[in-house]
């Protein structure tokens, strides 16, 4: 349900009222324009929201994930469907479809990453991640949780100084920043290969300049040190365009 506009102190006073085991995901969108967030849930986990759905400026949804909920959630951009929800985003599409129904997004699209707890550890671990590329900021804040909760976000613009052979452009304007394995398909830069492990993958040019732009955010695939976050809430705000 469509939470368009509603002072955030109400919603967290509504919300409060649940006792689910699963934790809410209240997406909103902080863009100045429409964007179509889309979720996929890991194998073996269910579809939410339909795995997609529109959010006009200044509109969030609150999403109900179950216990032990992971997935991941991301949003599209320059989108148009028509009435039987079929069409094409510009980024982050599922194969056309407003509904992505456990289809997942084409890179580059900024990825909001989770696992809300499992059968033998109750943290929820989270993160923003710049390994499949950048379309659009978004950040995730649990809701309460105190010092011990962790902020991921990528709050900047990477599209205005990404590298010119990774830039993705539609019409002229650059809507996407490919990351550096989509851009080159180089081991090196995939950790695939010889480079498929902590020990030999490492940081490169092109993840150390996405660091320094977001640092709260996974550059490369073994970047956990800094990029992932835990915490143990009932409410996390995916922000997508947060202030910064």
């Amino acid at each position: 349900m469509s939470k368009s506009l509603i002072p955030f102190f109400l919603l967290c006073f509504f919300t409060s009222i649940f006792s689910s085991d699963g934790a809410q995901l209240i997406i909103a969108n902080n863009c100045k324009d429409h964007i179509w967030p889309a979720i996929l849930g890991t194998a073996g986990q269910e579809t939410l929201n339909g795995g997609g759905f529109p959010l006009y400026s200044g509109q969030q949804v609150v999403v109900e994930a179950p216990k032990w909920w992971s997935g991941r959630v991301w949003a599209r951009q320059g989108c148009c469907f028509d009435q039987t929800g079929t069409g094409s985003c510009q980024t982050g599409d599922c194969n056309g479809q407003l509904h992505c129904n456990g289809i997942g997004g084409q890179p580059p699209a900024t990825l909001v990453e989770m696992t809300l707890g499992t059968h033998t550890n109750p943290m929820h671990y989270y993160d923003v991640s710049l390994v499949d590329g950048f379309n659009l900021p978004v950040s995730m804040i649990p809701v309460g949780g105190g010092n011990g909760c962790g902020v991921a976000a990528c709050e900047a613009d990477v599209n205005v100084c990404c590298p010119e052979n990774l830039v993705v452009r539609r019409g002229g304007k650059v809507v996407g920043c490919k990351s550096a394995c989509l851009g080159t398909r180089d081991d090196r830069y995939c950790c695939t290969g010889e480079y498929a492990s902590s020990r030999t993958c490492k940081p490169t040019a092109f993840s150390n300049l996405f660091k320094a732009i977001c640092p709260r955010a996974y550059s490369y695939a073994y970047d956990e040190a800094s990029g992932l976050k835990s915490c143990r809430v009932k409410r996390y705000v995916i922000t997508f365009c947060p202030p910064n």
